[in-house]
């Protein structure tokens, strides 16, 4: 499916403008939404092609600058250690309400697009894996896919002792996929143990996938990019949404 990725959009938050780039599918038509959260580089090439593949099945994808409070619009970090620093400071240094508050923006946001059609859910990777589970806490997500997702299992996003995103497991109310790889050092396997009882104490709606992958394996060209554990992660992620979206609301 031929698509669109020329589009961005400067929406309203409660912190100011967020810069959002879209992808969707060059066809008219109305079509679920997915809130696509980034690393913490912000969207990166590795990042538009990630959204451009999904958008390919059939899904108008937006892709919020989640560090928009602290950075110029269209500001893109770079994959070496000044940016991997910035990066890292600015995800502790950003309260953990302002992303929620991102959160209600967009998705409020995406309502009233032509191309939306009311339908909404979430995909993310290492930090943007955070972002999306904590998409998912809104009634609005149906479906969330999170790879890799950093800082759950030590609840410090936003630079808290306790940022209470497991806590909140329970309020998931659509289904949600978690993947990760068994030798990224982000989550260790006693992590990933945790993360785990916590959405099976809270009787989620789970599908669960640990791959022989390292941390960032779906990041096109880098060293630990791994070609064959990025297409099945695409495929488990499109077979999510596939059986979500397809079904009536």
């Amino acid at each position: 499916m031929l698509i669109r990725s020329d589009e961005t959009a400067d929406i309203q938050t409660p912190t100011g403008e967020m810069r959002v780039h879209l992808f969707r599918p060059a066809r008219a038509g109305r079509f679920p939404a997915i809130l696509l959260f980034s690393e913490i580089y912000q969207v990166t090439a590795p990042i538009e092609r990630l959204a451009a593949m999904i958008a390919g099945q059939g899904y108008l994808v937006a892709v919020p600058e989640v560090y928009h409070e602290y950075e110029a619009p269209g500001c893109v970090l770079a994959y070496d250690k000044p940016g991997t620093d910035r990066g890292n400071d600015l995800k502790y240094t950003k309260p953990i309400g302002q992303f929620d508050t991102d959160n209600v923006a967009l998705v409020a946001w995406l309502r009233g697009h032509k191309a939306c059609s009311g339908r909404f859910g979430a995909f993310g990777v290492c930090l943007g894996g955070h972002l999306a589970f904590r998409a998912a806490l809104l009634p609005d997500i149906e479906a969330t896919a999170c790879f890799y997702a950093t800082d759950l299992h030590t609840g410090t996003l936003g630079g808290e002792r306790h940022d209470g995103t497991l806590a909140r497991a329970a309020e998931i109310r659509g289904e949600i996929m978690m993947v990760w790889g068994r030798h990224d050092p982000h989550v260790p396997y006693e992590g990933r143990r945790q993360i785990r009882d916590a959405l099976e104490q809270a009787g989620t709606a789970l599908e669960w996938h640990e791959v022989d992958g390292q941390h960032a394996f779906l990041r096109d060209g880098a060293p630990r990019f791994d070609a064959a554990l990025f297409l099945q992660g695409m495929s488990w992620t499109n077979g999510l949404y596939q059986r979500v979206f397809m079904a009536q609301p």
